[in-house]
């Protein structure tokens, strides 16, 4: 992933604290450590627009600008080697520049299909075809998201079903914008859209192993690559609906994303 892109630097390693480094755990457990990264993303978005953002708009940013790297963290090796990193919230850490991110990551346990040639490794878990392991990246995912998201809730003021749109756009942009730059934008489009059905409600558990069991998986918005219908305005060629709005609106009026739900829900 560091080759892959000069806006992140992944580095297998424990967490770290201190140097302008998070812990992702510790927001899940400190709404203080919340609240200096929204401040964080608020300085930002003054330096950027010359204008104050909105609280929440703040927070908006900042929960868009650490689901989107970590996210790839997940989708990368499952999108190019169909395997599925078992990552909690204290096995990652980040520290954010203006416009790159650096990543730790501590990863002990996988899921793969029965013939990767690393299934007998230590830490190594087998699912048994490629639905199921496509089901354990969207619990995996889930699993590791669900605390980050109750932890920004109330700083972002927004419920869960916006809160897991929020989500879903960061994941599906992220893995879109890295198969772009492997060449394979169209594979990852495809993808992404089998991966995440409007919807669906996949199995899962949270600590569920290779096979999950039944209960409602949160990326119910889908990838959102199905073309605007005809009559909407603004948004005509788009190549995605988003599920939600960032709000950039609210400094930068003309600024709207392409997609936006503001535009093609018209």
């Amino acid at each position: 992933m560091t080759a892959l892109t000069p806006i992140l630097d992944v580095r297998c390693a424990p967490p770290r604290r201190g140097g302008g480094w998070l812990p992702v755990a510790d927001l899940t457990a400190d709404p203080g450590a919340v609240r200096e990264l929204v401040a964080h993303n608020a300085r930002q978005g003054l330096a950027r627009y010359g204008r104050p953002l909105r609280p929440d708009v703040a927070a908006g940013f900042g929960l868009h600008r650490l689901v989107w790297p970590v996210s790839l963290l997940f989708t990368v090796p499952w999108f190019l080697e169909r395997r599925v990193p078992l990552l909690g919230p204290d096995d990652v850490s980040l520290r954010r520049g203006p416009a790159s991110a650096e990543l730790t990551v501590r990863p002990e346990a996988f899921v793969c299909l029965p013939d990767d040639p690393a299934a007998g490794s230590p830490g190594a878990r087998t699912a048994p075809d490629e639905n199921a392991l496509a089901a354990r990246l969207r619990c995996s995912l889930g699993e590791f998201l669900a605390p980050v998201l109750t932890a920004f809730r109330p700083e972002v003021r927004r419920g869960p079903r916006v809160l897991w749109a929020m989500a879903t756009d960061a994941v599906v942009e992220g893995l879109w914008y890295a198969g772009g730059l492997l060449g394979e934008r169209e594979r990852a489009r495809a993808e992404l859209s089998a991966l995440l059905v409007p919807g669906e409600r996949s199995a899962c558990a949270p600590g569920a192993g290779p096979t999950p069991a039944p209960a409602p998986a949160p990326f119910t918005p889908g990838a959102g690559f199905a073309p605007p219908a005809p009559g909407r305005t603004g948004a005509s060629g788009t190549d995605r609906s988003r599920a939600s709005c960032c709000l950039v609106y609210t400094v930068e009026p003309g600024e709207m994303c392409g997609g936006c739900p503001r535009v093609t829900r018209r």
